[in-house]
């Protein structure tokens, strides 16, 4: 029998905090859920179950909770592994485990400090300020509330990228030589994004550089230069207010009218097989790209993967290290730097949503 691993300093922190978007997990619950997300848009319940159709197509279910299950699982076998000896915690923004139930539950079992681990990568104001809202909301109604801090972003960590690497080879070895790369995330409204990050813009300059270093590292193994696009996915709101484009089925559009021989879809922008990518991935732009006669192959998403994995428990170590007043090395993939430990005040503020924007 080998030896227990010494254990690993983490003060301050007591525990750790898994924190999520949440999703439905049954038909009943998507029209509750729906409205949780869209609460005081003004959105009529005709409208939101017509976005419902989204989950009834699979049994009304989201995939999310159950990652979150599995990525739970993974984390504390990873720290086991090391003897990081932290309870792990599990709320949600938008459904069941609640984020104040949990904290609820944290400040009985006597948590005085945690670091939050969100499943949001990179920076915008629903992505982390919107997050760092829910937790303040949650702490002001949980008497002795925990001090919970934040991980830094994490999209440039190469535990991310990495992961990235190997899962966009794969889907290029199922696709014809030469065949394109189309970097998918989440469209945020143009007007966030100029205001994402300390200095603006942030959302996009992240997304654009943790492409590159994918692109690099894929050029530097095979000799290949290929197009390679960040396009967009799961628009939601008024036709009248500008997001970030273009979406990925119009530019599967335009690759097929180049005659690219094929397209890697790479859904940088996902931590996981959230129902963006298996709803406008997996299905819509499947079903764009077998109409106009382009193979396509979907990269997977880190999910429970070793080294996302073992990038989370790290990044864990890391803050507790800095908290201690240390200087702990901070990996970083790319030309932006590693992000910052503590949001300005005034970093990716939040928009005015016009009704009815979904």
């Amino acid at each position: 029998m080998s030896p227990a691993p010494t254990p690993i300093d983490t003060a301050p922190y007591d525990a750790v905090l898994l924190l999520s978007f949440g999703g439905p997990e049954k038909p009943e619950d998507v029209l509750p859920f729906l409205q949780n997300v869209t609460r005081g848009r003004g959105i009529p319940d005709e409208r939101l179950k017509e976005v419902g159709e989204h989950y009834y197509s699979f049994g009304g279910k989201s995939p999310i909770n159950d990652q979150n299950r599995a990525l739970l699982t993974a984390l504390r076998e990873s720290f086991d592994e090391i003897g990081l000896d932290l309870p792990i915690y599990w709320g949600n923004r938008n459904w069941a485990p609640y984020l104040t139930g949990t904290m609820r539950e944290m400040a009985a079992d006597g948590v005085r400090r945690a670091v939050v681990i969100v499943t949001s990568a990179y920076p915008s104001y629903s992505g982390c300020r919107q997050y760092r809202e829910n937790l303040e909301d949650a702490a002001r109604e949980v008497p002795d509330a925990p001090r919970i801090d934040k991980l830094r972003h994490y999209a440039n960590h190469p535990g991310f990228v990495s992961s990235f690497v190997e899962s966009t080879a794969e889907s290029l070895s199922r696709l014809p030589d030469g065949s394109a790369i189309a970097y998918v995330t989440h469209s945020i409204p143009a007007a966030m994004n100029a205001t994402s990050g300390p200095d603006g813009n942030g959302y996009v300059d992240w997304h654009n550089d943790v492409a590159a270093e994918i692109t690099a590292e894929l050029e530097r193994r095979t000799g290949q230069t290929r197009r390679t696009d960040l396009v967009y996915c799961s628009r939601s709101g008024p036709p009248q207010v500008p997001w970030l484009e273009p979406d990925v089925n119009d530019h599967l559009d335009v690759l097929a009218a180049e005659g690219q021989p094929g397209v890697a879809v790479v859904p940088i922008g996902f931590v996981s097989d959230h129902m963006e990518v298996i709803y406008d991935l997996d299905t819509e732009a499947a079903k764009t790209a077998e109409k106009l006669g382009l193979p396509m192959a979907r990269a997977a998403t880190p999910g429970t993967g070793e080294k996302f994995v073992t990038m989370l428990r790290d990044l864990v170590v890391e803050r507790a290290a800095a908290e201690r007043g240390e200087q702990p090395d901070r990996p970083c993939a790319g030309k932006l730097g590693p992000a910052w430990d503590d949001c300005r005040h005034d970093c990716c503020p939040p928009l005015r949503r016009p009704k009815e924007a979904v």
